[in-house]
């Protein structure tokens, strides 16, 4: 994935899950947490669609898609995309190396990421002041990290060509930190709710995905709910919108 796909990645899933659904309703917090599983695992985004094809298939077939019933969630698809990426994978496998892409292309303006990156700030220091007295380890954790993205906004200064690439590793460090701050300070009542919701949402669709998998859509979750919890914002580029 190069370009506008790469740091699109979310929104593609999203829009081509509509698509296929017939349906442009929001996408759910476990949606949310598998596309990111998918991502981090570096899954690419033509074997993700390619997937939700073959689920969509598949789900025509059967009794619940023939009665009219819509999938509901991208749960069904998880083992369809982790086939079609080892597909992919096995079919990469011996090639040569793709060529050098040359310069990279902005994608976004200069304009857009430094709005980004103040909306980021502001939610951070504000987290940062209202944890101040009663979390003050986990405030300064925040400050810390607020200076990080602020030091990493200056290379938006630069009259050279971003490297967008290098910017995300920077962004993907930081939120690594962050998620690992919430993790440990969060009250233990509030993870007991979280893992109960989520429970109660992937109930139905244990059986339907790898252990694998699995783990990684429980902690995306997990992670997502901490920072709604927290008031605290994804810094990852793939978060822009």
């Amino acid at each position: 994935m190069d370009g506008w796909n790469y740091f699109n990645y979310f929104t593609e899933i999203e829009e081509y899950f509509w698509k296929k659904r017939g349906a442009n309703l929001l996408v759910s917090p476990l949606d949310w947490a598998i596309m990111e599983a998918w991502q981090r695992a570096g899954v690419p985004l033509e074997a993700v669609l390619k997937g939700i094809d073959r689920a969509f298939e598949s789900y025509g077939r059967s009794r619940r898609g023939g009665s009219g019933k819509t999938m509901k969630s991208l749960a069904y698809c998880s083992d369809a995309v982790l086939e079609a990426a080892e597909e992919q994978l096995e079919a990469a496998a011996g090639k040569a190396p793709a060529a050098n892409r040359g310069p990279q292309k902005e994608v976004f303006s200069r304009e857009e990421l430094k709005k980004y990156f103040e909306h980021n700030l502001a939610q951070l220091r504000q987290g940062a002041d209202q944890n101040q007295r009663a979390r003050p380890d986990f405030a300064a954790t925040l400050t810390e990290v607020a200076k990080s993205l602020e030091t990493s906004a200056t290379l938006l200064e630069t009259p050279a060509t971003l490297d967008l690439e290098d910017l995300e590793r920077r962004l993907t460090i930081l939120d690594d930190k962050l998620q690992a701050t919430l993790t440990s300070y969060a009250p233990e009542e509030l993870m007991l709710k979280i893992r109960r919701e989520l429970d109660g949402q992937l109930a139905t669709y244990r059986r339907k995905m790898k252990t694998e998998q699995l783990a990684l859509v429980e902690k995306q979750y997990l992670q997502n709910r901490l920072l709604e919890e927290f008031g605290l914002p994804r810094l990852s580029l793939f978060y822009m919108s």
